[in-house]
């Protein structure tokens, strides 16, 4: 097959990728993303459209296997993929990377681990892999901008999390490249997932993504064959989505996405933080109004819609700014619990989404996306005022959460689940993740004892 230059690119960038090239430090920050989506995609364990998707993955059996964690259930990879990607993304607490384009890099590692289980990967072969597939996927929201143009986040799901299964699997470079045009050809996935009143799809556009990432590189292994100028033919992926200068990186881009604290769109993450540290300030009877400044695109996602002022559906909820600003200044914090359809309902949070107001601020906007600042300003009945900035949330590469606090959002989102002693044989092993010879093992780890 005569390739295009991207393609050639991207498939000697993959053929370079190897552990032993990897630091310390890149090994350890990839256990700590690792064990961020599986606290991720537990702590939605028994969420309906996590329950939905399990269904369906328990259906189907094949001679290539994988797990759906937390469960016995044994399935196809790409639908274990599916599933596991679903869970993962259902809380919105997942990691982010923001640049041109945006979105969540995490959304392959559930696709990364059932080829890895596929293939009885050890370990290091599956932490090569993520990294390989957050360089492709980081550096691609960096430089290229789709999402202005009507592409959604499985559009760079797939680019990465193909080549990362491609590595997987050991394919030569003439499979690995059909990998890469077998996955893009068929799957640019639409924004209106993300506008209006949101859906379930929401969620599972990045699972869907690196669901048809694993099934296009298994197609690949079977000779299976792509466009060779699927980037820069006439129809190409340039054509369709505006020709962009696109530099992969020196070093791994892993250390760069931004894990979450809060289970609320990233872009919501400061404006909740303030109105929590707001909170301790005020007498929520005597506010007059509520002032929420922030960047262009948080405004946008946030606060630009209808939908966004009268949420409905979780899903909406935590894309709304009026509505997670009002829970953290009613309730000084925001959980899972807040999305539930009794606080969805509750008269007290419409009466303060009442007195909310969002603008954006180009201040702000010049910030992003190096920062993901958000100011909350309060105004009582009296006149006074109390304001709170904050340019980098808990989680930013600038402000970022700890070895302990990802140890405990992962005992926090996990327990209800494995337990203590369950949370407390995974947490070990995950921190010596590079000892362990079949990543088997891993998913077999997140599986309570009841269920064994």
């Amino acid at each position: 097959m005569v390739w295009d230059a991207t393609v050639k690119r991207l498939v000697a960038f993959a053929a370079q990728a190897r552990y032993g090239n990897l630091s310390a430090n890149t090994v350890h920050e990839t256990k700590r993303h690792l064990i961020d989506t599986f606290a991720s995609a537990l702590g939605a364990f028994d969420e309906p459209v996590s329950m939905m998707s399990r269904a369906v993955a328990a259906r189907y059996r094949s001679d290539d296997r994988a797990r759906v964690w937390g469960s016995d259930i044994i399935t196809t990879p790409e639908l274990a993929a599916f599933a596991n990607g679903v869970m993962t993304r259902s809380l919105d607490v997942s990691d982010t990377y923001l640049g041109k384009s945006r979105g969540h890099p995490s959304d392959m590692i559930p696709g990364l681990v059932a080829v890895a289980e596929m293939e009885h990967a050890d370990a290091k072969a599956l932490i090569n892999a993520i990294v390989l597939a957050y360089d492709v996927y980081c550096s691609f929201c960096k430089h290229v901008d789709v999402n202005s143009g009507g592409w959604d986040q499985p559009v760079y799901t797939v680019l990465g999390c193909a080549l990362g299964a491609a590595k997987l699997m050991k394919l030569d470079d003439e499979a690995t490249g059909h990998a890469l045009s077998l996955a893009l050809t068929p799957n640019l996935a639409l924004s209106q997932a993300r506008r209006g009143s949101l859906s379930s799809w929401k969620g599972c556009a990045g699972a869907n993504g690196s669901r048809n990432a694993v099934f296009a590189a298994m197609l690949a292994r079977e000779g299976f064959t792509g466009p060779g100028e699927v980037f820069e033919g006439s129809g190409g992926f340039w054509d369709a989505v505006g020709r962009s200068d696109w530099p992969l990186p020196d070093t791994p881009m892993i250390g760069e996405t931004r894990t979450k604290s809060l289970p609320v769109c990233y872009h919501g993450q400061s404006s909740v933080f303030a109105a929590i540290e707001l909170r301790k300030k005020v007498d929520l009877k005597q506010i007059e109004e509520i002032q929420v400044d922030g960047y262009q695109v948080a405004v946008f996602m946030m606060g630009g819609d209808a939908s966004r002022w009268a949420p409905t559906t979780r899903e909406t909820a935590d894309h709304s700014l009026p509505y997670c600003v009002a829970i953290g200044l009613l309730d000084g914090e925001l959980t899972s619990a807040s999305f539930a359809d009794e606080r969805l309902r509750d008269p007290a949070v419409a009466a303060l989404m009442r007195t909310v107001k969002v603008s954006e601020d180009p201040a702000l906007s010049a910030q992003y996306p190096e920062g993901a600042p958000g100011r909350v300003s309060i105004r009582m009945k009296s006149g006074e005022k109390h304001v709170v900035e904050i340019r980098y949330p808990k989680g930013h590469e600038k402000s970022p959460m700890g070895d302990a606090e990802i140890e405990r959002k992962f005992r926090d989102l996990c327990g209800g689940t494995l337990g203590k002693a369950g949370c407390d044989r995974a947490l070990e092993a995950l921190w010596r993740l590079e000892i362990i010879n079949d990543t088997n093992k891993i998913t077999a780890m997140l599986v309570p004892e009841s269920k064994k």
